[in-house]
């Protein structure tokens, strides 16, 4: 058996390496190397994927995010809400900014942003909801939009791990996640779902004033070289990341199928187990495109589990340990525990396992074996 990584960039790579190393060959070739071709045919071919007038790329997804508030004019103070149990990256832009982050519970299934938790959290200072479709699965964004509406809010999808992903309303009609909002933030980290070999990020909206407003941000706030109209940032895409992204989005949906193929196969085998819970997947199958594969074990020590399967050579993680408002930097008097019943329970209990496009039935076999190994004990 081949050694089992949390995330095989290089089998994947070793799959695609002329097409890329050809693409990363003509940007040095050209020495086009910011906003040259290779960029705008990656916007191009992303907007085109996603149905989506605008994608603006950039930097990375932090900055995406960050860029993507600045461009609604949201004023220090303004209260933004957005989930307890994710990255610090989306709460981290909120306070750069000078808001003022709420935190909320997520569901125990989906782990995605309570609406209930939602509703909760407005008042006359809410100007924003920033849903984070987390592991690889929309938020509720039907629902979430409805409140939007009627409390005239923004909403930002945070969309950095489930690129690809379906997400379903009731009436059976399917939107891309991070099509659905106002605006919203993307991340190509590398082990992302569709990820660069370096930092990359993208905002996507169907807005044209706040696109054009945004395309101005990330470039020092120009539109004509040397005339600045908006206050701005340096965040743009360079073109050897836009080579490796142009070679590899044409592969993204059969990634992302082979990422829910691997969750189908380590379902089955914990299925029925009394102190496993499986993912939850909402929708149909496409809506879940498995950023990460996280179980919920119950009755066990789930750090004596993770230490069990690093001694056999498992890669294995927590995400996440520690909940936002427990962090020293976003502590906050406001919050009380008991508005985060299951995000304090999830972080004792969630454990990723691998999840990548090159796992094979062998490996997930042993991985599968030695934690039922384990929980029989």
């Amino acid at each position: 058996m081949k050694k089992i990584q949390m995330v095989d960039l290089k089998g994947q790579y070793d799959k695609i390496k002329d097409t890329v190393n050809a693409s990363i060959q003509e940007v040095l070739d050209t020495t086009a190397y910011i906003n040259g071709p290779e960029v705008q045919k990656f916007q191009k071919g992303l907007e085109d994927y996603l149905g989506v007038k605008h994608v603006i790329p950039c930097a990375n997804g932090t900055d995406a995010l960050q860029i993507a508030m600045m461009g609604l004019d949201l004023k220090p103070g303004d209260e933004i809400i957005t989930a307890d149990f994710t990255f610090a990256a989306t709460v981290e832009v909120i306070a750069l900014l000078q808001l003022t982050p709420v935190l909320v519970d997520v569901n125990p299934d989906t782990f995605n942003i309570s609406i209930e938790a939602i509703r909760k959290a407005i008042t006359p200072k809410t100007k924003a909801i920033v849903p984070v479709h987390l592991f690889g699965q929309a938020a509720d964004m039907e629902a979430i939009m409805a409140i939007a509406k009627e409390h005239n809010l923004y909403v930002i999808e945070d969309n950095a791990q489930a690129i690809g992903a379906n997400y379903k309303y009731a009436d059976g009609s399917k939107k891309k996640a991070g099509v659905i909002g106002h605006v919203a933030s993307t991340s190509f980290f590398p082990s992302k779902n569709l990820g660069c070999y370096g930092d990359g990020g993208a905002i996507f909206t169907n807005d044209d004033e706040l696109a054009h407003k945004l395309r101005g941000i990330v470039n020092h706030g120009m539109y004509v070289r040397y005339h600045h109209d908006v206050v701005g940032v340096n965040s743009r895409l360079d073109s050897v990341q836009a080579a490796v992204l142009n070679a590899k989005l044409p592969l993204l949906d059969s990634y992302n199928k082979a990422r829910r193929e691997a969750a189908e196969k380590y379902n089955k085998a914990f299925a029925g187990h009394a102190d496993i819970i499986t993912p939850v997947v909402k929708g149909d199958a496409d809506s879940h495109v498995f950023h990460q594969y996280t179980l919920r074990v119950l009755n066990a020590d789930r750090n004596a589990l993770m230490q069990h399967l690093l001694d056999r050579g498992i890669p294995c993680a927590i995400y996440y340990p520690i909940p936002l408002h427990s962090q020293k930097a976003y502590a906050d008097s406001r919050y009380n525990e008991n508005d985060f019943v299951v995000t304090n329970q999830l972080v004792k209990e969630v454990i990723a396992l691998p999840m990548h496009t090159e796992l094979d039935d062998e490996q997930i076999k042993y991985i599968t074996d030695t934690i039922l190994e384990f929980l029989s004990v």
